[in-house]
Protein backbone atom coordinates (compact mmCIF):
# COMPACT_ATOMS: atom_id res chain seq x y z
CA UNK A 1 0.00 0.00 0.00
CA UNK A 2 1.12 3.26 -0.95
CA UNK A 3 -0.03 7.11 -0.28
CA UNK A 4 0.45 9.92 -2.73
CA UNK A 5 2.99 12.77 -1.30
CA UNK A 6 -0.46 15.28 -2.29
CA UNK A 7 -2.66 12.89 -0.19
CA UNK A 8 -4.66 12.34 -3.33
CA UNK A 9 -4.66 8.40 -4.09
CA UNK A 10 -4.37 5.30 -2.20
CA UNK A 11 -2.02 2.80 -4.60
CA UNK A 12 -2.86 -0.67 -3.62
CA UNK A 13 -0.98 -4.14 -4.42
CA UNK A 14 -2.81 -7.59 -4.59
CA UNK A 15 -3.68 -10.38 -6.04
CA UNK A 16 -4.03 -10.34 -10.33
CA UNK A 17 -2.89 -6.58 -10.31
CA UNK A 18 -2.92 -3.27 -8.97
CA UNK A 19 -6.12 -0.61 -8.21
CA UNK A 20 -5.38 2.96 -7.21
CA UNK A 21 -8.62 4.84 -5.05
CA UNK A 22 -9.37 8.15 -4.01
CA UNK A 23 -8.02 8.71 -0.54
CA UNK A 24 -11.14 11.07 0.32
CA UNK A 25 -14.16 9.15 -1.15
CA UNK A 26 -12.47 6.11 -0.93
CA UNK A 27 -13.81 5.14 -4.56
CA UNK A 28 -11.59 3.10 -7.42
CA UNK A 29 -10.00 5.51 -10.00
CA UNK A 30 -8.49 2.74 -11.80
CA UNK A 31 -6.99 -0.98 -12.29
CA UNK A 32 -4.83 -2.78 -13.97
CA UNK A 33 -5.69 -6.48 -13.97
CA UNK A 34 -3.64 -9.45 -14.64
CA UNK A 35 -4.02 -13.43 -14.03
CA UNK A 36 -1.70 -15.38 -11.71
CA UNK A 37 -0.18 -11.94 -11.08
CA UNK A 38 0.43 -10.64 -7.11
CA UNK A 39 1.63 -7.43 -6.49
CA UNK A 40 3.96 -7.69 -3.41
CA UNK A 41 5.79 -3.83 -3.52
CA UNK A 42 3.92 -0.76 -4.55
CA UNK A 43 4.81 2.90 -4.62
CA UNK A 44 3.21 5.80 -6.25
CA UNK A 45 4.86 9.76 -7.04
CA UNK A 46 3.18 12.67 -8.92
CA UNK A 47 5.03 13.47 -12.35
CA UNK A 48 2.61 16.34 -13.07
CA UNK A 49 -0.92 17.51 -12.20
CA UNK A 50 -3.19 14.62 -11.85
CA UNK A 51 -0.68 12.33 -13.60
CA UNK A 52 1.31 9.80 -11.09
CA UNK A 53 3.96 7.02 -11.76
CA UNK A 54 3.49 3.82 -9.98
CA UNK A 55 6.53 1.39 -9.29
CA UNK A 56 5.81 -1.95 -8.32
CA UNK A 57 7.78 -5.85 -7.77
CA UNK A 58 5.01 -9.03 -7.91
CA UNK A 59 5.38 -12.36 -6.37
CA UNK A 60 8.03 -13.47 -9.21
CA UNK A 61 10.34 -10.54 -9.06
CA UNK A 62 9.71 -8.40 -11.67
CA UNK A 63 9.14 -4.80 -11.67
CA UNK A 64 6.83 -2.62 -13.70
CA UNK A 65 6.20 1.04 -14.39
CA UNK A 66 3.00 2.14 -15.00
CA UNK A 67 1.30 5.86 -15.52
CA UNK A 68 -1.80 7.06 -14.06
CA UNK A 69 -3.57 9.51 -16.41
CA UNK A 70 -7.04 10.32 -17.01
CA UNK A 71 -8.50 7.56 -14.91
CA UNK A 72 -6.61 5.29 -16.87
CA UNK A 73 -3.58 2.77 -16.08
CA UNK A 74 -1.11 2.33 -18.69
CA UNK A 75 2.05 0.00 -18.79
CA UNK A 76 4.51 2.34 -19.39
CA UNK A 77 7.71 0.22 -18.69
CA UNK A 78 8.79 -3.75 -17.49
CA UNK A 79 12.24 -3.37 -16.24
CA UNK A 80 13.65 -7.16 -16.09
CA UNK A 81 12.83 -8.82 -19.23
CA UNK A 82 13.06 -12.60 -19.02
CA UNK A 83 15.68 -13.41 -21.21
CA UNK A 84 15.87 -16.74 -20.23
CA UNK A 85 14.25 -19.41 -17.66
CA UNK A 86 18.65 -19.52 -16.44
CA UNK A 87 18.74 -15.80 -16.99
CA UNK A 88 16.31 -14.47 -15.63
CA UNK A 89 17.18 -11.49 -13.13
CA UNK A 90 14.77 -11.22 -9.94
CA UNK A 91 14.42 -7.54 -8.30
CA UNK A 92 14.98 -7.43 -4.49
CA UNK A 93 13.51 -4.11 -4.18
CA UNK A 94 13.29 -1.04 -6.47
CA UNK A 95 12.68 2.49 -5.21
CA UNK A 96 11.13 5.85 -7.15
CA UNK A 97 12.45 9.31 -6.61
CA UNK A 98 10.04 12.07 -5.45
CA UNK A 99 8.35 13.00 -9.05
CA UNK A 100 9.57 9.92 -11.05
CA UNK A 101 12.43 11.07 -12.75
CA UNK A 102 14.76 8.42 -11.42
CA UNK A 103 14.52 4.76 -9.96
CA UNK A 104 16.84 2.42 -8.63
CA UNK A 105 16.20 -1.25 -9.05
CA UNK A 106 18.52 -4.27 -6.65
CA UNK A 107 18.39 -7.26 -8.99
CA UNK A 108 20.19 -10.89 -8.73
CA UNK A 109 20.39 -13.52 -11.01
CA UNK A 110 22.54 -16.62 -10.65
CA UNK A 111 24.34 -15.70 -7.03
CA UNK A 112 25.07 -12.43 -8.64
CA UNK A 113 23.78 -8.99 -6.95
CA UNK A 114 23.85 -5.39 -9.02
CA UNK A 115 22.07 -2.24 -8.27
CA UNK A 116 21.18 -0.36 -11.64
CA UNK A 117 19.58 2.99 -11.62
CA UNK A 118 17.39 4.73 -14.17
CA UNK A 119 16.63 8.06 -15.68
CA UNK A 120 12.73 7.94 -16.66
CA UNK A 121 11.41 9.96 -19.63
CA UNK A 122 9.05 12.11 -18.19
CA UNK A 123 8.46 14.69 -19.92
CA UNK A 124 7.71 12.22 -22.88
CA UNK A 125 5.45 9.92 -21.22
CA UNK A 126 3.53 12.95 -20.43
CA UNK A 127 3.09 13.35 -23.87
CA UNK A 128 2.12 10.19 -24.57
CA UNK A 129 -0.12 9.65 -22.20
CA UNK A 130 -2.09 12.69 -23.27
CA UNK A 131 -3.05 11.05 -26.50
CA UNK A 132 -2.87 7.37 -25.21
CA UNK A 133 -6.61 7.75 -24.46
CA UNK A 134 -7.74 8.81 -27.90
CA UNK A 135 -5.66 5.85 -29.53
CA UNK A 136 -7.65 3.86 -27.56
CA UNK A 137 -10.92 5.00 -27.85
CA UNK A 138 -10.59 5.58 -31.78
CA UNK A 139 -9.17 1.77 -32.46
CA UNK A 140 -10.86 -0.16 -29.54
CA UNK A 141 -7.78 -2.01 -28.43
CA UNK A 142 -6.72 -3.35 -24.87
CA UNK A 143 -5.65 -0.83 -22.78
CA UNK A 144 -1.78 0.28 -23.78
CA UNK A 145 -1.38 -2.52 -26.11
CA UNK A 146 -0.70 -0.19 -28.97
CA UNK A 147 1.13 2.95 -27.98
CA UNK A 148 5.16 2.76 -28.06
CA UNK A 149 6.19 4.58 -24.67
CA UNK A 150 9.67 6.04 -24.64
CA UNK A 151 11.95 3.49 -23.55
CA UNK A 152 13.91 3.98 -19.90
CA UNK A 153 17.61 5.16 -20.10
CA UNK A 154 20.07 2.74 -17.85
CA UNK A 155 22.30 5.37 -16.51
CA UNK A 156 24.91 3.47 -14.06
CA UNK A 157 24.98 -0.77 -13.35
CA UNK A 158 26.64 -1.02 -9.94
CA UNK A 159 28.40 -4.26 -8.84
CA UNK A 160 29.81 -4.97 -5.07
CA UNK A 161 32.84 -3.22 -5.04
CA UNK A 162 35.72 -4.28 -6.72
CA UNK A 163 39.86 -2.76 -6.74
CA UNK A 164 40.32 -1.12 -10.06
CA UNK A 165 43.26 -2.21 -12.25
CA UNK A 166 45.91 -0.27 -12.77
CA UNK A 167 45.50 1.38 -9.83
CA UNK A 168 47.98 3.07 -7.61
CA UNK A 169 47.38 2.23 -3.86
CA UNK A 170 45.76 5.23 -2.62
CA UNK A 171 43.13 5.49 0.40
CA UNK A 172 39.98 5.15 -1.93
CA UNK A 173 41.87 1.62 -3.29
CA UNK A 174 42.66 0.60 -0.11
CA UNK A 175 39.26 0.73 1.72
CA UNK A 176 37.68 -1.08 -1.21
CA UNK A 177 40.59 -4.21 -0.82
CA UNK A 178 39.85 -4.19 2.96
CA UNK A 179 35.70 -4.48 2.18
CA UNK A 180 36.28 -7.27 -0.41
CA UNK A 181 37.92 -9.14 2.35
CA UNK A 182 35.49 -8.22 4.72
CA UNK A 183 32.64 -9.07 2.25
CA UNK A 184 34.15 -12.58 1.65
CA UNK A 185 34.38 -13.76 5.40
CA UNK A 186 30.92 -12.17 5.55
CA UNK A 187 29.22 -14.65 2.89
CA UNK A 188 30.97 -17.25 4.73
CA UNK A 189 29.13 -17.13 7.83
CA UNK A 190 26.05 -15.72 5.62
CA UNK A 191 23.56 -18.10 4.40
CA UNK A 192 22.14 -15.46 2.27
CA UNK A 193 24.06 -13.26 -0.79
CA UNK A 194 25.07 -10.05 -0.51
CA UNK A 195 22.36 -7.43 -0.83
CA UNK A 196 23.03 -3.82 -1.27
CA UNK A 197 21.19 -0.83 0.02
CA UNK A 198 21.03 2.92 -1.96
CA UNK A 199 19.59 6.32 -0.82
CA UNK A 200 19.15 9.07 -3.56
CA UNK A 201 21.15 12.78 -2.79
CA UNK A 202 20.13 15.69 -3.64
CA UNK A 203 22.50 18.59 -3.75
CA UNK A 204 23.69 19.70 -0.54
CA UNK A 205 26.26 22.73 -2.07
CA UNK A 206 28.01 24.13 -4.88
CA UNK A 207 30.86 20.72 -4.56
CA UNK A 208 28.28 18.30 -4.77
CA UNK A 209 25.78 19.60 -6.64
CA UNK A 210 27.54 21.39 -9.65
CA UNK A 211 26.07 23.96 -12.29
CA UNK A 212 23.99 20.90 -13.95
CA UNK A 213 21.78 20.24 -11.07
CA UNK A 214 18.32 20.81 -10.93
CA UNK A 215 16.55 21.74 -8.09
CA UNK A 216 14.40 18.95 -6.07
CA UNK A 217 16.10 16.58 -8.45
CA UNK A 218 19.19 14.05 -6.76
CA UNK A 219 22.54 14.42 -8.34
CA UNK A 220 24.39 11.23 -6.48
CA UNK A 221 23.66 8.03 -5.09
CA UNK A 222 25.33 6.41 -1.91
CA UNK A 223 25.16 2.32 -1.55
CA UNK A 224 26.70 0.26 0.89
CA UNK A 225 26.52 -3.88 0.55
CA UNK A 226 26.13 -6.22 3.12
CA UNK A 227 29.37 -6.69 5.51
CA UNK A 228 30.81 -3.46 4.05
CA UNK A 229 32.45 -1.09 6.34
CA UNK A 230 32.40 1.30 3.40
CA UNK A 231 29.51 3.63 2.35
CA UNK A 232 30.24 5.14 -1.39
CA UNK A 233 28.68 7.64 -3.84
CA UNK A 234 28.41 7.43 -7.11
CA UNK A 235 27.77 10.35 -9.22
CA UNK A 236 24.77 10.55 -11.48
CA UNK A 237 25.53 13.99 -12.99
CA UNK A 238 28.73 12.02 -14.30
CA UNK A 239 27.07 8.96 -15.60
CA UNK A 240 28.12 7.13 -18.94
CA UNK A 241 25.94 7.40 -22.13
CA UNK A 242 25.85 3.40 -21.90
CA UNK A 243 26.05 2.44 -18.17
CA UNK A 244 25.64 -1.18 -19.64
CA UNK A 245 29.44 -1.04 -20.91
CA UNK A 246 31.16 0.82 -18.03
CA UNK A 247 31.47 -0.05 -14.60
CA UNK A 248 31.50 3.35 -12.66
CA UNK A 249 33.69 4.44 -9.76
CA UNK A 250 32.88 6.00 -6.54
CA UNK A 251 33.53 9.75 -6.09
CA UNK A 252 33.34 9.58 -2.61
CA UNK A 253 33.05 6.70 -0.04
CA UNK A 254 33.05 7.21 3.76
CA UNK A 255 34.94 4.70 5.81
CA UNK A 256 33.48 3.30 9.33
CA UNK A 257 35.52 1.11 11.96
CA UNK A 258 32.72 -1.55 12.39
CA UNK A 259 30.37 -3.24 9.49
CA UNK A 260 27.49 -1.27 8.58
CA UNK A 261 23.98 -2.89 9.72
CA UNK A 262 21.41 -0.40 8.72
CA UNK A 263 21.34 3.71 7.21
CA UNK A 264 19.06 6.67 6.87
CA UNK A 265 19.13 9.99 5.17
CA UNK A 266 17.99 13.11 6.04
CA UNK A 267 15.00 14.77 4.41
CA UNK A 268 17.76 17.28 2.72
CA UNK A 269 20.05 14.09 1.91
CA UNK A 270 22.49 16.24 3.73
CA UNK A 271 22.95 14.05 6.74
CA UNK A 272 23.70 10.08 6.71
CA UNK A 273 22.64 8.06 9.72
CA UNK A 274 24.26 4.64 9.65
CA UNK A 275 23.99 1.90 12.39
CA UNK A 276 27.02 -0.19 12.98
CA UNK A 277 27.97 -3.12 14.58
CA UNK A 278 28.73 -2.80 18.63
CA UNK A 279 25.23 -0.83 18.58
CA UNK A 280 27.27 2.45 17.39
CA UNK A 281 25.44 5.22 15.24
CA UNK A 282 27.32 7.25 13.00
CA UNK A 283 25.47 10.39 11.43
CA UNK A 284 27.84 11.50 8.63
CA UNK A 285 28.02 15.50 7.04
CA UNK A 286 27.80 15.53 3.57
CA UNK A 287 28.87 19.30 3.68
CA UNK A 288 31.91 18.77 5.51
CA UNK A 289 32.59 15.48 4.45
CA UNK A 290 33.17 14.09 8.07
CA UNK A 291 31.10 13.09 11.24
CA UNK A 292 29.01 14.83 12.71
CA UNK A 293 28.94 12.41 15.81
CA UNK A 294 29.46 9.09 16.69
CA UNK A 295 26.92 8.00 19.28
CA UNK A 296 27.19 4.79 21.33
CA UNK A 297 23.75 3.30 22.03
CA UNK A 298 23.01 1.45 25.45
CA UNK A 299 23.01 -1.88 25.92
CA UNK A 300 25.21 -2.33 22.90
CA UNK A 301 25.43 -6.38 23.12
CA UNK A 302 22.43 -6.52 20.70
CA UNK A 303 22.51 -5.29 17.23
CA UNK A 304 20.82 -2.46 15.59
CA UNK A 305 17.58 -2.94 13.36
CA UNK A 306 16.68 0.16 12.05
CA UNK A 307 17.49 3.97 11.84
CA UNK A 308 15.59 6.97 11.00
CA UNK A 309 15.60 11.15 11.19
CA UNK A 310 12.83 12.75 12.32
CA UNK A 311 12.02 16.10 11.06
CA UNK A 312 9.82 17.45 13.72
CA UNK A 313 12.15 17.17 16.15
CA UNK A 314 12.00 19.38 19.04
CA UNK A 315 14.37 22.34 20.04
CA UNK A 316 14.83 23.52 23.60
CA UNK A 317 15.54 27.07 24.46
CA UNK A 318 18.86 26.19 25.32
CA UNK A 319 20.06 24.47 22.44
CA UNK A 320 18.91 26.78 20.26
CA UNK A 321 21.14 29.15 22.18
CA UNK A 322 24.61 27.14 21.96
CA UNK A 323 24.05 25.03 18.67
CA UNK A 324 24.81 27.07 15.89
CA UNK A 325 22.60 25.24 13.72
CA UNK A 326 19.37 23.05 14.09
CA UNK A 327 20.14 19.86 16.23
CA UNK A 328 19.35 16.10 14.34
CA UNK A 329 17.51 13.91 15.69
CA UNK A 330 16.37 9.74 15.43
CA UNK A 331 14.93 6.80 16.00
CA UNK A 332 17.15 4.09 16.38
CA UNK A 333 15.42 0.25 16.69
CA UNK A 334 17.74 -2.96 18.00
CA UNK A 335 16.43 -6.46 17.26
CA UNK A 336 16.22 -7.09 20.77
CA UNK A 337 13.30 -4.59 20.56
CA UNK A 338 14.82 -1.66 22.43
CA UNK A 339 13.92 1.70 21.07
CA UNK A 340 16.21 4.92 21.50
CA UNK A 341 15.99 8.74 20.85
CA UNK A 342 19.28 10.39 19.42
CA UNK A 343 19.56 14.45 19.72
CA UNK A 344 22.61 15.60 18.36
CA UNK A 345 24.12 18.64 16.53
CA UNK A 346 26.74 21.16 15.42
CA UNK A 347 28.20 22.58 18.84
CA UNK A 348 26.35 20.59 20.77
CA UNK A 349 26.70 17.04 23.25
CA UNK A 350 24.95 14.33 21.66
CA UNK A 351 22.19 12.56 23.69
CA UNK A 352 20.68 9.37 24.07
CA UNK A 353 17.60 8.03 25.92
CA UNK A 354 15.28 5.10 25.91
CA UNK A 355 11.99 5.67 24.53
CA UNK A 356 10.88 1.72 25.22
CA UNK A 357 12.71 -1.14 26.97
CA UNK A 358 13.35 -4.24 25.65
CA UNK A 359 9.82 -5.78 26.13
CA UNK A 360 9.67 -9.53 28.05
CA UNK A 361 7.09 -10.84 25.45
CA UNK A 362 8.54 -11.49 21.95
CA UNK A 363 4.66 -10.80 20.99
CA UNK A 364 5.61 -7.35 22.40
CA UNK A 365 8.41 -6.94 20.05
CA UNK A 366 7.75 -3.60 17.95
CA UNK A 367 7.86 -4.05 14.21
CA UNK A 368 6.96 -0.61 12.79
CA UNK A 369 8.68 2.47 14.21
CA UNK A 370 7.96 5.58 12.78
CA UNK A 371 7.64 9.08 13.61
CA UNK A 372 4.54 11.15 12.10
CA UNK A 373 5.34 14.47 9.82
CA UNK A 374 2.12 16.35 11.26
CA UNK A 375 2.65 15.39 15.67
CA UNK A 376 5.74 16.58 16.54
CA UNK A 377 8.05 13.95 18.96
CA UNK A 378 5.04 11.09 18.15
CA UNK A 379 6.11 8.03 17.38
CA UNK A 380 3.72 5.09 15.85
CA UNK A 381 4.75 2.01 17.19
CA UNK A 382 2.97 -1.71 15.55
CA UNK A 383 3.93 -4.51 18.13
CA UNK A 384 3.97 -8.43 16.60
CA UNK A 385 0.72 -8.83 18.75
CA UNK A 386 -1.34 -6.40 16.64
CA UNK A 387 -1.31 -3.95 19.13
CA UNK A 388 -0.80 -0.15 17.49
CA UNK A 389 -0.25 3.05 20.17
CA UNK A 390 1.27 6.23 19.91
CA UNK A 391 4.54 7.23 22.17
CA UNK A 392 5.89 10.47 23.01
CA UNK A 393 9.68 10.77 22.55
CA UNK A 394 10.21 13.37 25.29
CA UNK A 395 8.22 12.03 28.34
CA UNK A 396 8.20 8.14 26.70
CA UNK A 397 4.51 8.41 27.76
CA UNK A 398 1.56 6.31 25.75
CA UNK A 399 -0.35 8.74 23.96
CA UNK A 400 -3.10 6.76 22.81
CA UNK A 401 -4.21 3.14 21.47
CA UNK A 402 -5.09 2.76 17.87
CA UNK A 403 -7.70 -0.50 18.33
CA UNK A 404 -9.57 -1.54 14.98
CA UNK A 405 -13.77 -3.31 15.34
CA UNK A 406 -13.29 -6.12 18.36
CA UNK A 407 -14.59 -8.38 15.17
CA UNK A 408 -10.93 -7.67 13.61
CA UNK A 409 -7.46 -7.29 14.10
CA UNK A 410 -4.46 -6.33 12.13
CA UNK A 411 -3.23 -7.98 9.46
CA UNK A 412 0.05 -9.89 9.47
CA UNK A 413 1.64 -8.13 12.80
CA UNK A 414 4.87 -9.02 11.72
CA UNK A 415 4.68 -7.45 8.78
CA UNK A 416 1.45 -4.81 8.43
CA UNK A 417 0.11 -3.48 5.43
CA UNK A 418 -0.14 0.29 5.82
CA UNK A 419 0.24 3.68 4.55
CA UNK A 420 0.59 6.87 6.02
CA UNK A 421 -1.01 9.99 4.63
CA UNK A 422 0.57 13.54 5.60
CA UNK A 423 -1.90 15.37 4.19
CA UNK A 424 -4.95 13.92 5.41
CA UNK A 425 -3.40 13.55 9.24
CA UNK A 426 -4.72 9.51 8.43
CA UNK A 427 -3.18 6.10 8.76
CA UNK A 428 -4.42 3.05 6.26
CA UNK A 429 -4.06 -0.02 7.48
CA UNK A 430 -5.15 -3.43 6.34
CA UNK A 431 -6.93 -5.58 9.06
CA UNK A 432 -8.71 -8.84 8.62
CA UNK A 433 -11.37 -11.03 10.37
CA UNK A 434 -10.66 -12.74 13.66
CA UNK A 435 -9.65 -16.47 13.21
CA UNK A 436 -11.63 -18.32 15.33
CA UNK A 437 -14.44 -18.00 12.87
CA UNK A 438 -15.87 -20.74 11.14
CA UNK A 439 -16.86 -19.61 7.91
CA UNK A 440 -14.35 -17.49 6.87
CA UNK A 441 -14.98 -18.19 3.41
CA UNK A 442 -18.03 -15.25 3.29
CA UNK A 443 -18.00 -12.82 1.24
CA UNK A 444 -18.34 -10.51 4.45
CA UNK A 445 -15.50 -11.92 6.24
CA UNK A 446 -12.92 -10.72 3.82
CA UNK A 447 -10.04 -7.94 4.47
CA UNK A 448 -10.68 -4.08 5.41
CA UNK A 449 -8.91 -0.94 5.14
CA UNK A 450 -9.50 0.83 8.26
CA UNK A 451 -8.87 4.67 8.72
CA UNK A 452 -7.74 6.50 11.68
CA UNK A 453 -8.25 10.29 11.37
CA UNK A 454 -5.64 11.79 13.45
CA UNK A 455 -7.53 15.41 13.36
CA UNK A 456 -10.75 14.29 14.52
CA UNK A 457 -9.79 13.33 17.71
CA UNK A 458 -8.86 16.26 20.77
CA UNK A 459 -5.60 14.35 22.43
CA UNK A 460 -3.50 15.34 19.11
CA UNK A 461 -4.00 18.74 19.09
CA UNK A 462 -1.21 19.59 21.92
CA UNK A 463 0.56 18.18 19.35
CA UNK A 464 -0.29 18.98 15.81
CA UNK A 465 2.45 20.98 13.82
CA UNK A 466 1.42 24.24 12.11
CA UNK A 467 3.21 22.91 8.67
CA UNK A 468 3.22 19.40 7.20
CA UNK A 469 5.95 19.30 4.66
CA UNK A 470 9.06 20.68 5.79
CA UNK A 471 11.91 22.17 2.94
CA UNK A 472 13.77 19.30 1.28
CA UNK A 473 16.91 21.56 1.16
CA UNK A 474 18.66 22.93 3.66
CA UNK A 475 18.52 26.65 4.22
CA UNK A 476 21.94 27.10 6.22
CA UNK A 477 24.63 28.49 4.21
CA UNK A 478 26.46 26.74 1.28
CA UNK A 479 30.13 25.78 1.58
CA UNK A 480 31.33 25.60 -2.07
CA UNK A 481 35.12 26.08 -2.09
CA UNK A 482 37.48 23.59 -0.48
CA UNK A 483 38.75 26.71 2.05
CA UNK A 484 35.25 26.81 3.54
CA UNK A 485 34.68 23.44 3.99
CA UNK A 486 37.72 23.06 5.59
CA UNK A 487 36.91 25.61 8.04
CA UNK A 488 33.71 23.99 8.85
CA UNK A 489 35.46 20.78 9.59
CA UNK A 490 37.52 22.18 11.83
CA UNK A 491 34.64 24.25 13.57
CA UNK A 492 33.03 21.56 14.01
CA UNK A 493 36.10 19.15 15.74
CA UNK A 494 36.29 22.60 18.33
CA UNK A 495 32.89 21.92 18.91
CA UNK A 496 32.66 18.25 19.08
CA UNK A 497 36.55 17.79 21.31
CA UNK A 498 34.29 18.03 24.93
CA UNK A 499 32.39 15.04 23.50
CA UNK A 500 35.82 12.80 21.94
CA UNK A 501 36.97 13.27 25.06
CA UNK A 502 34.47 12.05 26.89
CA UNK A 503 34.49 9.02 24.65
CA UNK A 504 38.06 8.51 25.10
CA UNK A 505 37.03 8.19 28.82
CA UNK A 506 34.92 5.57 28.60
CA UNK A 507 36.99 3.40 25.54
CA UNK A 508 39.71 3.14 28.01
CA UNK A 509 37.11 1.95 31.06
CA UNK A 510 36.14 -0.45 28.93
CA UNK A 511 39.82 -1.91 28.17
CA UNK A 512 40.79 -1.70 31.67
CA UNK A 513 37.29 -3.76 32.39
CA UNK A 514 38.49 -6.15 29.59
CA UNK A 515 42.25 -6.16 31.29
CA UNK A 516 40.94 -6.97 34.48
CA UNK A 517 38.80 -9.76 33.24
CA UNK A 518 41.63 -11.23 31.42
CA UNK A 519 44.43 -11.04 34.63
CA UNK A 520 40.85 -13.06 36.32
CA UNK A 521 40.23 -15.91 34.02
CA UNK A 522 43.39 -17.55 31.74
CA UNK A 523 40.97 -18.38 28.88
CA UNK A 524 38.97 -15.07 28.52
CA UNK A 525 41.71 -13.49 25.76
CA UNK A 526 39.47 -15.42 23.29
CA UNK A 527 36.78 -13.07 24.03
CA UNK A 528 38.31 -9.85 24.15
CA UNK A 529 36.97 -7.31 21.94
CA UNK A 530 38.40 -4.60 20.17
CA UNK A 531 37.91 -1.11 20.63
CA UNK A 532 39.13 1.73 18.39
CA UNK A 533 40.42 4.63 19.69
Amino acid sequence: MACTEDGRFLGLGHSQGLSVWCASSFTRVAEWLQPRLEVTFIQITRMAEMTYLLGTVDDMGVSRVFGLHSGVIHLLSAINIMEGVNKRSIVVTFDLHEGGRYGAASLSCNGAVWLEVYQFPVEAWLRELEVAPSQKKEKNASEGSDVKWSPVTLMIKIFPPTVPAGKTSDFLTSCLALDIIRSSRHQETQESPSSCTQHFLLPCDQSTGGSRARPGLPVAVAVWWSGSHNILQYSLQKAPNDGRDVTPLPEMLWPNAKEILCSAVSRCTCYIALGLEDALVCIWNRQSGAPLSIVLAPEGSSPLSRVQFVDSWPVSAQDCHIAPTKPVGGLVSSKNGAIYTVTTGQGMQSCTMQLIERPKDSRDLPTVTMTLPFLQAVSLVVQRSGKMFLKDVLDRSTVCYLTPPSSYRIASPYNPVYALNAKQRALFIRGDPETDCHDLSRKGNQSRLFVFYFDQSDIFKPHFLSHVDPPRQQTTLCHGSLEEICNLYLEQRAHSADERNKALVQTWGKLQESAAGMQQTPQSHKHLKNYNI
